[in-house]
């Protein structure tokens, strides 16, 4: 017989810092935690909050994980305060500035007090900071006090609306700054399409991996015209096409990245997203100074991708697509609609993600306009993303990127077969897309489609 093996316990655990790279604080204590047998299961969203009782200090990243544990209350306490200290906390002023805070919210259902503990934690149902992120885990749940059958949802519904409102927070560089889903001023990144292939369906062979003085040209041109991304592709993964080897697709787009990031000064700000499914090429590309990973199949096609993403420690775009390029036409049979069925498929790419150590303020949502979907299914998700957006249970508060550019419905709607001339029906998408709360729209047209954001930024966000 084998040795006994310890229960283990669910708990939950608020994270908070207002002192230094306040992401980074956050993410080593979550690494930590993992490190000595405290395992993140799950978190919330990270909110940026105004600081409460002690006001004047910087703002506070604020957030909640799931953990596992086989450790007693009183044993988990000793082992987070030991993280603090190791991250370097020094406890100057009480409610005060903090590097890093790791309070312990819930554990199972128990109710637990002591001189040092109380469980659950005496002020959490009246601090939106503390609700708010853990309404993303739980929500539907109840505090375990007896007889007690308020959700954690209604009590986040009862509080005063903070001011100013937290808003969710996806960090992309340092350089670059966030993606900030909820803020509802907040401007539409351009995405600007590089394609170093041959045979993408729109701008093959436009762009040559070899050519690195027009390369910079064009990548100069992309940020002249507005874009605050550029995605570069050295596969495509248009309807049909044909793969190449993950030889070919690393000689094509790591040269391509070394150079934007070692020679063209004004693309310091500007965010590169490596457009790949397969991992080496994501880890190589993150190590040549990619920022994003833009996977179109959310993990699917390539199992080592989502754990080598987690350990890059950058953000991801999962994008909702079935099957293959090849396959995926023919897969578009969404039996409870394509709202419900993207939007449950996306939420089982989100625990996928998050079971390989993705922390959801690392994720973007792509809803894949194009892909396994018909052309009534793209118009419905372009009308309908605000709902998908916003209603769908676990998708709330994370950025969302569009795609619509040059696609093929807008060709079927309009009859204009050639994709470099549907310029007109993709600003129509960029509306519908700004319109629904896209954070990124990813385009061929930069200039053009810059000028369409900006216009439906200042009608449907001010």
């Amino acid at each position: 017989m084998g040795p006994v093996q310890p229960p283990s316990h669910r708990a939950f655990i608020a994270l908070g810092s207002n002192v230094g790279d306040r992401v980074d604080m956050i993410e080593a204590a979550c690494l930590e935690m993992d490190r000595v047998g405290v395992k993140v299961q799950r978190t919330s969203s990270l909110y940026e909050t105004a600081p409460m009782y002690v006001l004047d200090q910087d703002p506070f990243l604020n957030g909640v994980c799931e953990v596992e544990t086989s450790l007693g209350p009183m044993e988990l306490l000793d082992t987070l305060q030991g993280i603090e200290i190791a991250l370097g906390r020094k406890k100057l002023i009480d409610k005060g500035p903090r590097s890093i805070d790791l309070d312990i919210l819930l554990y199972d259902q128990q109710v637990f007090s002591n001189e040092r503990l109380t469980i659950p934690h005496q002020l959490m149902l009246e601090r939106d900071f503390v609700l708010r992120p853990l309404c993303q885990l739980i929500g539907h749940e109840a505090p375990p006090f007896p007889d007690h059958t308020t959700t954690y949802d209604s009590h986040l519904a009862s509080l005063a609306p903070p001011h100013p409102p937290p808003t969710a927070t996806t960090p992309i560089s340092p350089t670059f700054g966030s993606l900030h889903a909820t803020d509802s001023a907040r401007p539409t990144h351009i995405m600007a399409i590089l394609n170093l292939t041959p045979d993408s369906f729109s701008d093959g062979g436009t762009h040559s991996p070899t050519d690195l003085a027009s390369l910079t040209t064009t990548v100069r041109d992309f940020i002249a015209a507005g874009a605050t991304i550029i995605d570069i592709g050295g596969e495509s993964t248009r309807p049909g096409s044909t793969p190449v080897s993950e030889e070919e697709e690393l000689a094509r787009v790591i040269p391509a990245i070394r150079h934007i990031r070692t020679t063209i000064p004004e693309a310091s700000p500007i965010a590169i997203s490596i457009d790949t499914y397969r991992a080496r090429v994501a880890a190589e590309a993150c190590a040549a100074g990619a920022d994003i990973i833009n996977d179109v199949s959310a993990g699917q096609l390539d199992p080592a991708m989502l754990s080598t993403a987690a350990k890059t420690g950058k953000s991801i775009i999962l994008m909702h697509m079935r099957g293959t390029p090849s396959t995926m036409t023919k897969l578009t049979d969404y039996p409870n609609g394509v709202l419900a069925d993207v939007g449950a498929e996306l939420r089982a790419r989100i625990a996928d993600a998050e079971e390989a150590g993705i922390r959801r303020w690392r994720i973007i949502l792509d809803p894949g306009l194009g892909f396994a979907k018909n052309q009534p299914q793209d118009l419905a998700l372009l009308r309908d993303l605000q709902a998908l957006r916003t209603s769908t249970h676990g998708l709330q508060g994370l950025p969302w990127l569009m795609g619509p550019s040059r696609k093929r419905f807008i060709g079927s709607l309009t009859g204009v077969r050639t994709a470099k001339e549907r310029s007109w029906g993709t600003a129509a998408t960029v509306t519908a897309s700004v319109a629904g709360g896209a954070d990124i729209v990813r385009v061929h047209d930069v200039r053009e489609m810059w000028q369409v954001a900006k216009v439906a930024d200042a009608i449907y966000r001010g």
